[in-house]
């Protein structure tokens, strides 16, 4: 595995089949464990194609599995970045800290996606369930 992210809060390595395995740790790590679980899973039931897709999540270890949603970006345009978070809201998600560190590209299709979803905000009754 190759480690991509090793702060106080949370360890992500990358495996050799592309998977992306992260662990919480430090203040609040199973509340920010079961958040981000959460998160994801609403995110998947939604479709939101720009986002990684929980493959484990092990409560006892604090460690998710998920897809990975390519190669994390050093530079975006601030309406870009603007755009893709606004975008996540149309799938009833605020991400609570919308950072081009938290945008990745994904070269097999173009696409910039969102990661790491900790933090974000369920906004029930907010706001539509998906693009149609």
């Amino acid at each position: 595995m190759l480690k991509v992210k090793d702060t106080l809060r949370a360890t992500v390595n990358l495996t050799f089949d592309g998977r992306v395995v992260k662990t919480y740790h430090g203040a609040d790590a199973a509340q920010r464990f079961d958040n981000e679980v959460q998160v994801l899973k609403h995110l998947e039931t939604r479709g939101c194609p720009f986002v990684p897709r929980l493959l484990e999540a092990d409560r006892e270890k604090l460690r998710i599995v998920t897809t990975n949603c390519g190669s994390r970006v050093e530079r975006v345009s601030e309406d870009r970045v603007q755009e893709l978070f606004a975008e996540l809201r149309q799938y009833g998600v605020r991400h609570d800290d919308p950072d081009v560190r938290n945008i990745t590209y994904r070269q097999q299709d173009g696409r910039f996606c969102v990661i790491d979803f900790e933090f974000a905000t369920l906004l029930r009754g907010e706001q539509p369930a998906g693009p149609q």
